[in-house]
């Protein structure tokens, strides 16, 4: 089996459009949520968002390009420029290696929604334009990435709602591990236009703190009332070690466990089983036993059933050892289908330059998060490694540990 290692990262994010900007908000604990009056308007129960501004490409792709891409393609141009650069990995590797691309994403609502728009007014399929039929799929990311990049490896998109973007790296992971690709590009993208969440407003989800958007996230917080929706992308670029150390590149990190279940249950509320089983697997797969995690990196998206659950399930397979917890959504808000990829980034970016960043608006923590070691105020402190958990609806279940890399 081959060891898999994770050789470049790039965000576009509400918390920061690159690394830099990124890892300094983590340190400071700054939020990226803001009140956008155009959703109060629109007929949102909440108003609260991640604010993520839309990358200007002109100069960087030609006019064509840009027509088939939504503005998750979008933001998932920006982080995989990035990370790619953050590789070393130039077009002359992509044209001799048969570079894969796994990327989670979940919906692709603003330009299905404009399409039907122009053909209800207008009578006439043929005005919605070319580069519609591109944008409106679920795969629209992969399509874009792919042919912009001139990627030849593995390609098609992770749909596993919440779970898509941790799914994606897991994927990636276990195809490289077997020997069938050497380099796979992975990641998450989520929209965050108006017409992106409306349906998640529509059954109450979203936190309606809209007096002080900084402090509406709350994850493990007794007083949370629920999550705070964003976007943007993050990419991470994993390759087999032996062909990382082949071209000479920089090694951040080594993936070495990856769990997985489905609760089996209802649509929509969680449970405990469920993600206790993918964490063990995830232990196993690794060959860890919990006491050598140093951080847990939690969903806990700010809601009261799923926060309580996740914490009963961290509780159950690391009470002994008690490592550090945090959310870091409590500063990007629900980042949805890229949430799983960009939390490896936060993660990473944490684990490099020796600190972990707070679990912000951690007041009054509830019964249950309270038998955890939540890291409320940034610590410095260095750690080895890490667990990233994402649980999405239909009860799909992800956890990922990422090692330090020290040479060996």
């Amino acid at each position: 089996m081959n060891r898999v290692v994770i050789t470049g990262l790039g965000i576009y994010s509400c918390i920061g459009k690159n690394l830099e900007e990124v890892r300094d908000s983590l340190y400071k604990g700054r939020s990226g949520i803001v009140l956008d009056t155009d959703r109060k308007e629109f007929g949102y129960r909440s108003g609260l968002t991640g604010y993520v501004e839309r990358p200007e490409l002109k100069g960087l792709l030609d006019r064509r390009a840009r027509l088939m891409m939504p503005e998750q393609a979008e933001f998932a141009f920006m982080s995989t420029t990035e990370a790619l650069a953050h590789a070393g990995i130039d077009a002359d590797y992509i044209d001799k290696t048969a570079v894969g691309l796994l990327f989670g994403n979940d919906s692709s609502a603003k330009p299905v929604i404009e399409a039907t728009d122009i053909m209800r007014e207008k009578k006439d399929t043929m005005l919605v334009g070319s580069g519609s039929v591109f944008q409106t799929m679920n795969s629209t990311v992969n399509m874009n990435l792919a042919t912009i990049f001139k990627l030849r490896g593995i390609n098609f998109s992770v749909s596993a709602a919440c779970a898509s973007g941790s799914h994606s790296i897991g994927l990636g992971y276990m195809f490289i591990k077997n020997g069938m690709q050497d380099c796979v590009v992975c990641g998450g993208a989520q929209e965050v236009n108006i017409y992106a969440m409306g349906n998640f407003d529509a059954i109450a989800a979203f936190s309606t703190r809209e007096d002080d958007p900084a402090k509406a996230s709350r994850p493990f917080d007794r007083d949370r009332d629920g999550l705070v929706p964003s976007g943007g992308a993050a990419t991470v670029i994993l390759e087999s070690l032996e062909s990382a150390q082949r071209r000479g590149a920089t090694i951040l990190g080594e993936v070495i466990g990856y769990g997985f279940s489905s609760n089996g249950a209802h649509i929509s509320n969680p449970t405990v089983d469920g993600p206790v089983r993918s964490l063990e697997i995830a232990l196993k797969d690794a060959g860890l036993q919990p006491g050598d995690v140093g951080y847990i990196n939690a969903h806990a998206t700010s809601t009261p059933a799923g926060d309580a659950s996740e914490a009963r399930a961290i509780h159950q397979v690391f009470g002994g050892s008690r490592p550090y917890v945090s959310s870091t959504k409590s500063m990007t808000g629900h980042e949805c289908w890229m949430a799983g990829a960009s939390e490896i980034v936060y993660s990473s970016l944490m684990m490099q330059h020796g600190f972990i960043a707070p679990n912000i608006n951690l007041q009054n923590p509830d019964e249950d998060a309270s038998k955890l070691n939540i890291v409320a105020d940034t610590i410095n402190k260095d750690f080895n490694i890490f667990l990233s958990n994402s649980f999405g609806f239909g009860g799909t279940n992800s956890s990922l540990i990422v090692k330090k890399w020290e040479g060996k």
